[in-house]
């Protein structure tokens, strides 16, 4: 279990920026186990394995190139972010033990807003009904984690409908508003930090 772990609370944040900041964080000689939480203003990002052709119709939506794993998502206002910056290799996680760990992380999260989700396999993410309401992706550099997960919280879903969501055609997304129209975001942050404590 990581001590030494700190909560950022970042607010709107630049997408472009705050990758740059990840990259730089993981390189510090004195690095810090850090959970962000934020928000990104409209933007769509292309994993490494991103094939464009999931990219329908961007419109006005800026389109940036990412470092993370997996294919193209969409990022937006009213979408809870969190980044994981992890010694993954002193916590003694394989990337496969992280992954399910942030999983079960968000399924802990979402049966205490009385949702009720599921994985798939090979598909990482987490869904509901047919629907995909967080995606995953990491990059693992130097045994050092960033990137992480994006949580459909209460957001203009429509910008979803201008690609394919992590590269299946026709997939369709929901988010927690939608499920439990009760759940504000201090409760929602609340939440996360104290799973999150719990789980590293």
């Amino acid at each position: 279990m990581l001590e030494d772990l700190t909560f950022k609370s970042l607010g709107r944040v630049s997408y472009f920026e705050t990758l740059q900041l990840m990259q730089s964080h993981v390189k510090q000689p004195n690095f810090k186990n850090e959970i962000w939480l934020l928000e990104h203003a409209p933007v769509f990002t292309l994993g490494t394995a991103a094939d464009t052709k999931h990219l329908l119709d961007p419109k006005d939506i800026p389109v940036i190139n990412s470092d993370r794993g997996g294919e193209v998502t969409y990022h937006g206002p009213g979408q809870l972010v969190i980044y994981f910056l992890l010694d993954v290799k002193k916590l003694g996680f394989s990337p496969h033990r992280l992954v399910s760990t942030i999983q079960n992380f968000l399924k802990d999260l979402l049966k205490e807003l009385l949702i009720d989700c599921y994985f798939i396999k090979g598909a990482p993410g987490v869904y509901v009904d047919g629907k995909k309401i967080a995606s995953i992706g990491l990059r693992i550099s130097q045994g050092k984690s960033y990137h992480g997960v994006s949580l459909n919280f209460d957001m203009d879903l429509s910008p979803f409908s201008q690609i394919n969501p992590c590269g299946y055609e026709g997939l369709q997304v929901t988010q927690i508003k939608d499920l439990n129209g009760e759940a504000s975001k201090l409760q929602l942050e609340k939440l996360v930090i104290d799973l999150l404590k719990k789980a590293f």
